[in-house]
């Protein structure tokens, strides 16, 4: 898994495939993202684990948002801002998000993070649709 080849076609987000939140958020982007400039992976993948892995996450211990970009990676709240404002037009609006200090975003985002399977529940992987396919590691 260490010496996976991920390939560089653009930005991966990385998900948690079993949350209904994190599903939603992948459906959400789908829709907005009329670019296709974002690729996913769920963590519980090898693409997805080896990613997180590589960027000093724990694989089996899945409380982060992941999104890579080439050498870059970005996570929990600085993740969510660069890929909301990555949708252009309106959604740049997103980048103000940067105004409230990190130290007050990302324990906030952590805390919906260790509540998301509490409150939204579980399922199975979004399965993606043939036009979707390709956007998937």
């Amino acid at each position: 898994m260490s010496g996976e080849r991920i390939p560089d076609d653009g930005p991966v987000i990385v998900f948690d495939g079993v949350c209904v939140l994190c599903n939603g958020w992948v459906r959400f982007l789908l829709k907005h993202d009329r670019v296709g400039r974002y690729r996913f992976a769920a963590m519980q993948t090898d693409a997805g684990r080896a990613l997180l892995a590589r960027h000093g996450l724990d694989p089996d211990d899945p409380a982060s948002f992941l999104l890579v970009d080439g050498a870059q990676a970005w996570t929990d709240s600085d993740a969510i801002r660069r890929v909301l404002t990555g949708l252009g037009g309106a959604w740049r609006l997103a980048g103000a998000m940067a105004v409230v200090p990190r130290v007050v975003r990302d324990p906030l985002y952590r805390w919906v993070a260790r509540n998301r399977y509490g409150w939204f529940g579980m399922t199975a992987c979004h399965v993606p649709t043939d036009q979707e396919r390709r956007r998937f590691l």
